[in-house]
């Protein structure tokens, strides 16, 4: 049904993200990739990741990974210490994380990402200091690192709200993202986008896609598409996501066509995001150079006070400007044309 989506464009990447697709079998995951070769041009396919829970990954499992195109795991191991894990719920353990990790590396799987957190009540600096070594030890070529957010609704949050639990700190969670930039230097990983961060020439091709505004197919309940110029999302409700699908032949989206002023918001928010920057020559074919004089007048601030750097016709964010860059980016979008 999506088939024309993409308008036969060159697939890089596939990613079977969240939920929880490590629940899929081999043959469950070889049934939908046969059927997504059969569909769309995979002759440059660079990368082919699915998300699991440590404790999905038993060395049976992964054997059974073999036999699909499956080439690189991201890992939801969240914390390498026991208490962190609890606080949040998770679960899986410590040792499970460990052994998942070593599991899939003995067994050929070496291209990983894991996501760690940090901000947790009762996460010392100390400890968040382990947990980025246990990264490199381990030998992990890629991880993401995310301050601890409270959803509504949660159990985190109701124990929050009732008192059964310390709250988030934000000021920790600050000192720590300042720590993970300081580690990341030492560690030799390169700090590539401010959630995420890999060895060199290690980047996350299928996140790096995202922000650079290449254009991806989203397939499943609430996935999300874009093809250049519009926004589509499929509903999040997997009961009338089904309905829709089986009994009316119809694809249940909602979709959005974005200006040209929205555009390039979205470059700038993403692509300062990232170490290279936003490129104003870009900005300059997207929307003319007078847009980029008024972006340059707002971003003299944040120049004088040594949180954005404008080099070599791009503007990008220092680690000073990293704790701030929703702050700044929102500082520099364009309101009208």
């Amino acid at each position: 049904m999506q088939k024309n989506y993409l308008q036969g464009a060159e697939i890089e990447t596939i990613y079977f993200g969240g939920g929880t697709p490590s629940l899929l079998s081999a043959d469950e995951i070889n049934t939908i990739t046969e059927l997504i070769y059969r569909h769309y041009n995979v002759k440059q396919l660079r990368e082919f990741t699915l998300e699991t829970n440590p404790d999905d990954l038993s060395p049976e499992y992964i054997k059974t990974l073999r036999s699909t195109q499956v080439d690189r795991f991201s890992i939801g191991i969240q914390s390498f210490r026991e208490q962190d894990l609890k606080y949040m719920n998770r679960a899986h353990t410590a040792q499970q994380s460990d052994r998942a990790i070593k599991t899939a590396q003995d067994m050929g799987y070496t291209n990983l990402t894991i996501d760690l957190i940090y901000g947790t009540p009762g996460l010392t600096d100390a400890d968040w200091k382990y947990n980025l070594q246990q990264v490199k030890e381990l030998g992990i070529l890629h991880f993401s690192a995310y301050a601890l957010t409270v959803e509504e609704g949660t159990a985190l949050y109701h124990h929050i709200r009732q008192k059964k639990t310390r709250p988030i700190d934000n000021e920790q969670s600050a000192a720590q993202f300042e720590m993970l930039m300081e580690q990341a230097d030492v560690m030799g990983y390169e700090h590539y986008e401010i959630s995420n961060l890999a060895l060199p020439g290690k980047y996350a091709v299928h996140n790096t896609n995202y922000w650079m505004g290449k254009t991806y197919l989203g397939i499943g309940p609430s996935a999300h598409s874009f093809d250049g110029k519009n926004r589509r999302w499929n509903i999040a409700n997997n009961a009338l996501y089904a309905k829709s699908i089986l009994a009316e032949h119809a694809l249940p989206y909602e979709e959005e066509r974005l200006t040209v002023t929205e555009h390039l918001n979205e470059y700038i928010m993403t692509s300062l995001r990232t170490m290279w920057g936003c490129d104003l020559d870009k900005i300059t074919a997207m929307a003319g150079s007078n847009i980029v004089k008024q972006i340059l007048a707002d971003a003299a601030i944040f120049i004088e006070n040594g949180e954005l750097k404008h080099d070599d016709h791009k503007l990008i964010l220092t680690n000073k400007g990293r704790l701030i860059a929703d702050r700044i980016a929102g500082a520099l979008f364009v309101t009208k044309q």
